[in-house]
């Protein structure tokens, strides 16, 4: 319900025109619009700043960032022409590509495996304790049974309770749950609640990667524009990595987000844009199977069509 919202919500900020969206660039006939649904959290870092120092407008772009609530409704804005292009995980993305095969990943602008961490209650004193784990879809529930089996768990074992990002560190409080994996501020909210870190996604060998989507009839029209845009983006990227203190500035500044958090989480992300590779695909094929397995998809994607392996070299390296 609440990405059908998000979705109804950015028709209607179309509809009344750009002046209702959030502007890197102006209307100044330069480029055709182009609008980037996004989450809000810190590893959008290079689209903040390169919003806020105008990076996009002193390339001859005009792109809006939509902030959406996260996960899917990215992918899900640019499905239902609101957006050109979005900002996605890699484990977010492939479900929406089964649903949507003209969704294109046009290359990595950030990977981590340090950026989720592991919460638990200062009184778990170990994983074999654990009973009941909340978890956000996507790479929350992937990486959520790679660590219970990491510690030798049957994750069916477990009760694993699905929510938001907003109400999983509550449910920690309140006794619901023993842990979940999630980025600040929300892992930093489940340590204020009495929770503890516990380690990271990369300690059991996941990482997550966020990708630049776009649609492919858009894309084919506009490949020279996708280009330009992911070069700011990349740029902005290095920019990120030099000064992660003025990048956290701009995530407050557009986003809201705690500037000392902030600073600290984009420490833990590598800011490398570049093409897709076959060890992307391999790692695709493996969240697809899970995903797969618990029946949240019927069927994978077409890898060689969704994934433009190389793009990223030819059109903005």
């Amino acid at each position: 319900m609440g990405a059908v919202l998000t979705l109804l919500a950015l028709l209607l900020a179309t509809a009344c025109g750009a002046g209702t969206t959030d502007s890197a660039g102006s209307a100044s006939g330069k480029s055709p619009t182009v609008r980037i649904a996004l989450g809000v959290d810190g590893s959008y870092a290079p689209l903040y700043l390169a919003a806020e120092r105008g990076m996009f407008e002193k390339a001859g772009l005009d792109v809006h960032l939509v902030k959406v609530e996260g996960g899917p409704a990215a992918a899900q804005a640019v499905t239902a022409g609101t957006a050109q292009m979005s900002a996605n995980a890699d484990s977010t993305a492939l479900p929406q590509m089964v649903s949507n095969p003209r969704l294109r990943a046009l290359g990595v602008f950030q990977s981590s495996g340090r950026y989720l961490k592991v919460v638990l209650r200062k009184d778990v004193a170990s994983p074999r304790e654990i009973r009941t784990m909340g978890s956000i879809q996507g790479i929350g529930l992937y990486a959520t049974h790679e660590y219970l089996r990491h510690h030798g768990i049957d994750p069916d074992s477990v009760k694993i309770e699905q929510s938001s990002p907003q109400e999983i560190p509550t449910m920690l409080q309140r006794g619901d749950i023993d842990g979940y994996i999630l980025f600040d501020p929300w892992a930093a909210k489940g340590v204020a609640a009495g929770g503890r870190i516990a380690g990271s996604i990369g300690d059991f060998g996941v990482t997550y990667k966020q990708w630049l989507l776009a649609d492919d009839t858009w894309l084919k029209e506009n490949e020279e524009l996708a280009g330009k845009v992911f070069k700011v983006v990349a740029e902005a990227g290095r920019l990120v990595t030099k000064d992660p203190h003025a990048a956290a500035l701009a995530a407050q500044k557009q986003a809201q987000l705690p500037v000392a958090q902030t600073e600290k989480g984009v420490g833990e992300i590598s800011f490398a844009s570049r093409s897709l590779t076959s060890a992307d695909v391999a790692s695709a094929r493996e969240i697809v199977d899970f995903l797969l397995a618990q029946k949240l998809i019927r069927s994978a994607p077409d890898y060689d069509t969704v994934l433009l392996r190389g793009w990223y070299d030819q059109h903005a390296g």
